[in-house]
């Protein structure tokens, strides 16, 4: 029962788990990482600090111990000096004293060489330890400073899939129906190409037209002018106009007479006139 129930309880955590990164914020989520990479970085300094605070007192307590068997050693020597003086005096008393004083000395400098080793061991792996800590604290602060370079490269990705999603929504929506009675773009786009089409043959035809009807007119214009030029020619020549047959022909078939075959017939006729 307590397997079933625990079981069922890591489904809903993980259920829940899922449920909350589906729905969650990217960014907020970065952020969230981005902080706790805060804090451990934080941490592993204070741990570093404490490793090197071992360091330094291991390195003050092996000091001090050097120092003290420096000066017991000097009172060593010293006591044995003086207990040699006493000898030589023949004082007894003194040379017992003194020579108490000196093992006392010897005693203390034994005890004390002992601790100057286990100190030197100890300040020695507590130096290898500040030193891995110090490193440790150098890679973490790299690595975050890795994800701070790399966060701006997230919000940044974050940033340009949230419009591309938008952009796809946009042309979803523009390619899918929304109703029975709105149409497409397509269906849109199709119905304004027709009708610019047809506008535009349209356009074309009249345009055409156009180009008839002043073709006409030009073609009239030179046909008067052909006339106005065959009535000059024919007072040059002296020959009355046929108002009848001349009205009578269609100013399409009017040929024109060639000016200079005009020019060479008018002189015989200005000649003949004086005789």
């Amino acid at each position: 029962m307590f397997k079933a129930f625990k079981r069922w309880w890591k489904y809903l955590t993980a259920r829940t788990t899922t449920a909350i990164n589906d729905k969650a914020d990217p960014r907020i989520q970065l952020e969230q990482a981005i902080t706790e990479a805060h804090d451990q970085h934080r941490r592993l300094k204070e741990q570093a600090a404490n490793v090197i605070a071992n360091q330094k007192q291991a390195e003050m307590r092996l000091n001090r111990s050097m120092e003290e068997f420096e000066r017991l050693n000097a009172n060593a020597r010293q006591a044995i000096l003086m207990a040699d003086e006493a000898q030589r005096a023949g004082d007894d008393k003194k040379l017992t004293e003194y020579t108490a004083a000196a093992e006392s000395f010897a005693n203390r400098l034994i005890t004390l060489e002992s601790e100057i080793e286990q100190g030197k061991t100890m300040a020695l792996q507590s130096s290898q330890a500040a030193q891995q800590a110090k490193a440790a604290v150098g890679q973490n602060a790299s690595a975050l400073q890795k994800k701070l370079a790399e966060r701006q490269k997230l919000l940044s990705q974050l940033d340009q899939a949230k419009m591309q999603e938008q952009m796809n929504t946009a042309m979803a929506s523009l390619s899918e129906t929304v109703g029975e009675d709105v149409p497409t773009f397509e269906e849109v786009r199709d119905k304004i190409e027709i009708r610019y089409a047809k506008a535009k043959s349209v356009s074309e035809l009249t345009e055409q037209s156009v180009e008839s009807n002043m073709m006409e007119i030009e073609a009239a214009a030179r046909n008067v002018e052909a006339q106005t030029r065959l009535s000059q020619i024919r007072e040059q020549l002296g020959i009355a106009p046929a108002p009848v047959a001349e009205a009578a022909l269609p100013a399409a078939t009017a040929e024109p007479i060639a000016e200079p075959a005009v020019v060479e017939a008018a002189e015989p006729v200005a000649k003949a006139e004086p005789g």
